[in-house]
């Protein structure tokens, strides 16, 4: 079997994304109560059961709401860096020592079939990290949660084959908004989220020969809409030169519904 994701839920609620070959299966956060990611896998026609793994990106409710519940009841190991277990603490509740496992920052751990390779990023969490999956010359990368995008994350992701690329907020809807203006500067800051304009500035920049998929993820719920992003993001790759629906295609995700189980 090639490798294999859903998008089980992205954004602001709450984020959980399985990612799996053969041999190893992997949820990379947990930010749903344990009841709903229940759901949500069986709506995509997974089996919680098969999992053989956690990953964790940081500390933030939405990645890790149900990931203490979720690995006891399915006696799963967690992976995440040292800085992010010290601030789960208190957070996920008792998780056995035999179930906890430290994954450094930019360094790959294979698991059987599959390649994990950690970079970090800039987000106000004491020390986010994202992952690129790589199994049998297929790339998958994962990249939300970007203050911004620097050039060691563009190195790092580009040319995937397939990427969940963090589109969060349109800037108007966000200045227009309802939230608080220290609020909006921790959105617009450098360890904040990307912006529609943004990240299609950087998607211009990553994608090579091999990408295919694009699925913009991590929408704001108040500040933007699925329909808008998809639009701000074409029309900047466009801009740059990229035909849109002919070799690469954009997707979106959703807080409440999983994609469709995808195979590279």
């Amino acid at each position: 079997m090639s490798l294999e994701f859903s998008v089980l839920a992205s954004g602001s609620t709450g984020n959980a994304i399985y990612v799996g070959t053969e041999k190893h299966k992997l949820l990379v956060d947990a930010g749903l109560s344990g009841k709903k990611l229940e759901e949500l896998f069986a709506k995509a026609h997974l089996d919680p059961k098969d999992l053989d793994g956690l990953l964790v990106t940081h500390e933030h409710s939405d990645h890790i709401k149900g990931l203490g519940i979720f690995a006891r009841r399915y006696k799963l190991p967690i992976y995440a860096n040292a800085k992010t277990w010290d601030a789960m603490s208190g957070l996920i509740g008792e998780v056995p020592v035999d179930q906890k496992f430290h994954f450094d920052m930019e360094t790959v751990k294979t698991f059987d079939d599959l390649d994990v390779e950690s970079f970090g990023v800039s987000h106000d969490a004491a020390e986010p990290m994202f992952y690129v999956f790589h199994h049998e010359g297929k790339k998958l990368s994962i990249a939300t949660d970007l203050g911004y995008v620097s050039d060691r994350i563009k190195g790092t992701i580009r040319d995937s084959d397939m990427m969940i690329f963090e589109s969060n907020h349109d800037i108007n809807m966000l200045m227009m908004g309802r939230y608080p203006w220290n609020v909006k500067r921790r959105i617009l800051g450098d360890m904040g989220h990307v912006s529609n304009e943004d990240a299609g500035a950087a998607l211009a920049d990553v994608i090579g020969d091999q990408t295919k998929r694009i699925y913009l993820a991590h929408l704001s719920k108040d500040n933007n809409m699925k329909d808008l992003a998809r639009l701000s993001v074409q029309q900047t790759l466009e801009q740059n030169g990229f035909s849109i629906g002919d070799k690469i295609d954009l997707y979106d995700t959703d807080p409440m519904n999983p994609t469709l189980v995808t195979r590279l």
